[in-house]
């Protein structure tokens, strides 16, 4: 089997770190090229990456089979529905989008082109992870949950601490808020209820009620003291309390493998349990979110 031929679109911080190396280590994956906004940026990427440089996005959609994705979610959204509508499979960061309408627009255009779609969660591609899920699935008996991602974008040497859009107001419900949620889905089952409830600067409290009848929290803000940083995710019901340990795989090991997970739906033209409908659903949990604090419920 020939491997994909893939495109990168951006040239930021996640892109040199995570989605570059990643695409390059991946099996089955041929990382044909670079896309970015500003032409020194996509040379330097590309050099590094031993790609082309595309200043063209149209060119680039010519010469590849699927497109990975390291830009702003509404950048991504567009962008994307552009790559599907001609047929090219997708690897998408989270969110999908920073609106709903966007994020369902391009739900129906995957699904009614055929394509393959993966939406990169990290912890869903850490092979340590997908264990842990899968022994909590397996024991049963949970009662609630709860995961806490308290980031700071102002800690020294943050790679992210210049992004503009994750310094919008709330950014850490887009941010950080999806890996949170697919988290909690992967433990507790989907979702049927959230109550959203906002605290000083971005602070977030969810309150989540799972198809189960579990019931869990999530709590988030890019905006913690670098003292007050802190991540954990756990489960707790008849058997205890469960943990989710520190994962061991690297962003970029687990990217590689969201490629060649891709790779793999492509050509057996099965769905993959984290395609772009179950990222448009976390969309949908977001936006519920945002109309909540909007609203100062």
């Amino acid at each position: 089997m020939d491997a994909m031929r893939f495109g990168l679109v951006g040239t930021g911080p996640w892109a040199h770190l995570t989605q570059g190396p990643g695409l390059k280590a991946a099996e089955d994956v041929e990382l044909v090229g670079v896309w970015g906004r500003n032409e020194g940026k996509t040379n330097v990427l590309a050099t590094d990456l031993k790609a082309a440089a595309y200043t063209d996005y149209a060119e680039l959609l010519a010469d590849v089979d699927a497109l990975a994705f390291a830009v702003p979610p509404n950048v991504q959204a567009s962008m994307a529905l552009e790559a599907a509508a001609v047929g090219k499979h997708l690897l998408l960061d989270k969110p999908v989008a920073d609106s709903l309408d966007d994020a369902r627009a391009l739900a129906d255009e995957v699904n009614d082109e055929g394509i393959a779609s993966v939406v990169f969660f990290t912890g869903r591609f850490q092979p340590e992870t997908r264990v842990f899920f899968d022994q909590t699935q397996k024991t049963g008996g949970w009662r609630g949950g709860w995961s806490r991602m308290l980031a700071s974008l102002d800690a020294p040497g943050n790679p992210f601490g210049g992004s503009a859009w994750r310094r919008e107001q709330r950014g850490a419900l887009w941010d950080v808020g999806p890996h949170a949620l697919s988290n909690l889905i992967g433990l507790l089952g989907p979702i049927g209820e959230l109550r959203a409830v906002g605290g000083q600067g971005d602070l977030v409290h969810l309150v989540l009620t799972h198809e189960s009848g579990a019931t869990s929290t999530a709590s988030m803000t890019l905006s913690a003291p670098p003292g007050g940083i802190s991540f954990e995710t756990a489960v707790w019901g008849e058997t205890g309390t469960a943990i989710l340990p520190a994962p061991e795989t690297t962003a970029v090991e687990a990217f590689a493998l969201a490629a060649t997970e891709l790779v793999a739906a492509a050509e057996s033209g099965d769905t993959h349990p984290v395609d772009i409908t179950f990222g448009a659903n976390v969309v949908e949990l977001l936006a519920s979110a945002e109309a909540q604090l909007a609203a100062g419920r």
